[in-house]
């Protein structure tokens, strides 16, 4: 059995924290806005089961963890300082479940010196409809570097009919970037539309999303990843196909009134765009209007 602290579970934290908790593993939910029991509901009409793991709200409660997952919102890492300081220690393996690229700096100082820090590609239908409450819509899969951390993590949640898939990569940033060619689509037009993901497969959105695409594998490219226009094909075959109602993370937070990480998916774009030379005029408008919100 492995110690573990979930640090910010909302939608993608509280179904990690709940499939851990279900493997047998020790759980502790580290919070900003407490609430009484984990419940989480597998589909719209699934059965809710409440997830017996302690709730803190103070991180003098915790100690060092064998593993610590961060899957609050990339702009709230550097809140979350008090809680790494206190939940990793020597041998911690701290997975940064987080959006965007280049996940594992943004902990750097804020993490014990001896714990490893792992950055992880999400990919997990998962709502959080009020603190606590978590819907999972389906699917669900990590990607991290390879390493000796994607067998222990793979125990934690992997594994059975309900587990995440846990894949180690050997080209990490390739994985980053194409999963960033869809956050910087997807994200912001779902959250200026306020509409749901079939909002993506509409043929007036068609070239926007091509356009959005083509500029990210442009970045990416220069960044050093290994995608094409292969990769925006293969994305809007996949948004052709996604299940009906489900959203994105930046919607969600639209919907529930809270902050949104644009700064993190388009402006990592325009950012790394600017630094060589790349043109990002239709990421650079997105990110204007998600600023302007």
């Amino acid at each position: 059995m492995a110690r573990l602290v979930v640090i910010g579970p909302g939608a993608i934290g509280g179904v990690l924290a709940a499939l851990a908790h279900e493997r047998g593993h020790d759980v502790a939910l580290a919070v900003r806005t407490p609430f009484d029991v984990l419940r989480v509901r597998t589909g719209a009409d699934g059965e809710e089961r409440e997830v017996p793991a302690a709730v803190h709200t103070d991180p003098a409660d915790l100690g060092p963890a064998d593993w610590v997952v961060l899957t609050t919102k990339a702009h709230h890492t550097a809140s979350a300082a008090d809680w790494l300081k206190a939940t990793t220690g020597p041998g911690s393996v701290v997975v940064v479940a987080q959006n965007g690229v280049d996940q594992e700096r943004r902990v750097e100082g804020l993490v014990h010196p001896d714990a490893t820090a792992v950055p992880a590609v999400v990919v997990l239908g998962a709502e959080a409809v009020e603190p606590g409450r978590i819907v999972h819509h389906g699917y669900g899969r990590l990607t991290v570097p390879d390493g000796p951390w994607v067998d222990g993590l793979a125990a934690l949640v992997g594994g059975g009919d309900d587990g995440v898939e846990v894949a180690g990569s050997t080209d990490y940033r390739t994985d980053a970037w194409r999963k960033l060619i869809s956050n910087a689509v997807a994200n912001p037009i779902t959250a200026l539309t306020m509409r749901r993901n079939e909002v993506l497969a509409e043929d007036h959105l068609a070239d926007l999303v091509l356009g959005l695409s083509r500029e990210v594998v442009a970045v990416g490219r220069a960044e050093g990843a290994d995608i094409s226009d292969d990769d925006v094909t293969a994305l809007r075959r996949h948004y052709a196909t996604m299940p009906a109602g489900t959203g994105t993370s930046m919607l969600y937070d639209r919907l529930a009134g809270r902050p949104t990480e644009h700064e993190y998916l388009s402006g990592a774009v325009v950012a790394a765009g600017a630094r060589h030379g790349v043109p990002t005029p239709l990421n650079a408008t997105m990110l204007a209007l998600l600023r302007s919100m």
